[in-house]
């Protein structure tokens, strides 16, 4: 009968008066061993998932509301990684042949993207679990976030903030006050890629908000865009990522920036800063959980993304961070602040108060624009 690895071999496998065993012994253990080894390390790598996230306020609300509870509820360990979006970096994992992240949060339009492209894995939403109420979940989820390749887990929107300490008199209300360099002077932050620029753009020009991407769709709207950020180009503080916006405003680098507003909600809440945000013309967006396509941990994956994107881990981020559940049954699950106490309600950009002069992101017209936008918006930058 072999003995396991590691067990005291029987008296005529060590020889008599200590003599070494015999060389056949030392391999058989030494094979046994090192399978042992294997299948050790081969366990410990199938039982974590690398989920990828924005970081800052926002990546600790996900960590505490989905990460924490995900490991405790099935013992598989979440590694966190942050970045600053797109598709860049999993198709050079892709291309490389080395797939290391495993669940991405992506903007809902570089999901469609990078599903066309094959780098995400398609998603049966129908497999996903109900609602806590039994709602099933392709009736539960917001069908704006319905993607072949994404499940939308928060309602998230880009709004302007500003800091009264630093806007004597008058202050800021409208879209078109944060273009008004002369009645508001002063810097303005904003990030440094075309999404939402252009929107706001149009929207301070005078286009309704239903004719926004219908005017953007043509070349005069474009250039109707451009020259509306133009009139303002030479006083903007590009930022990256999310943390910037709070950081410029409480340093008084800037009058007024572009943010999402939980990073905006955060700053007010837990750091006591007195920003406030103007609901005017933000530009409503989903936000969506995705698996990376070729990841050799695909069960973990997509037992992680059920998860994340139940009600109950929605609910959790949404008493975290102001981004609204896009699953109805989750709603009623979010009431106050989880350390503050705050009424979340208010806070929150899908809610009938501020959602009333809100844009619909439209991810299908960036889908389809992205890269002649990206092109065009680093030519203007350059000039």
């Amino acid at each position: 009968m072999t003995n396991p690895p590691g067990a005291t071999p029987p008296r005529s496998a060590r020889g008599a008066r200590g003599n070494r065993p015999r060389g056949g012994s030392v391999h058989r253990l030494a094979a046994l061993l090192a399978i042992a080894v294997l299948v050790s390390l081969h366990d410990a790598a199938a039982q974590s998932v690398t989920a990828v996230s924005w970081g800052g306020s926002f990546g600790r609300a996900v960590n505490e509301g989905v990460n924490i509870p995900f490991t405790e509820a099935t013992g598989i360990r979440v590694v966190v990684e942050d970045y600053n979006g797109g598709l860049a970096q999993i198709r050079a994992q892709a291309d490389a042949g080395n797939i290391h992240w495993d669940v991405v949060d992506l903007e809902i339009a570089d999901a469609v993207r990078g599903c066309d492209e094959g780098l995400l894995e398609p998603i049966d939403i129908n497999s996903l679990p109900p609602g806590p109420d039994g709602t099933p979940a392709a009736e539960d989820f917001a069908p704006e976030g319905r993607t072949e390749c994404g499940v939308s887990h928060l309602w998230w929107s880009t709004v302007y903030a500003y800091n009264p300490d630093n806007i004597p008199g008058e202050k800021p209300e409208t879209m078109a006050d944060f273009f008004d360099l002369e009645k508001f002077p002063g810097r303005r932050g904003m990030r440094r890629v075309p999404q939402v620029n252009l929107e706001f753009a149009l929207i301070a020009d005078g286009v309704p908000l239903d004719r926004v991407y219908a005017v953007l769709d043509t070349p005069e709207g474009l250039h109707r865009a451009f020259r509306k950020l133009d009139a303002i180009k030479d006083r903007v503080v590009w930022w990256e990522a999310g943390a910037q916006p709070p950081q410029m405003l409480a340093d008084g680098e800037v009058a007024m920036s572009t943010a999402y507003n939980g990073r905006i909600f955060n700053a007010q809440v837990l750091e006591n800063q007195p920003f406030v945000i103007v609901w005017d013309g933000q530009v409503l967006d989903v936000g969506v959980v995705g698996v990376v396509a070729g990841t050799p941990r695909m069960e973990e994956a997509m037992r992680y993304l059920a998860f994340a994107t139940s009600a109950e881990s929605q609910a959790r981020i949404g008493r975290r961070i102001s981004y609204s559940p896009t699953r109805g049954s989750g709603a009623p699950l979010v009431t106050t602040h989880i350390t503050a106490g705050v009424e979340m309600a208010p806070h929150m950009p899908a809610s009938p108060e501020n959602a009333g002069r809100a844009l619909r992101y439209d991810w299908e017209w960036w889908a389809d624009n992205q890269d002649e936008m990206n092109e065009r918006f680093s030519s203007w930058l350059a000039r």
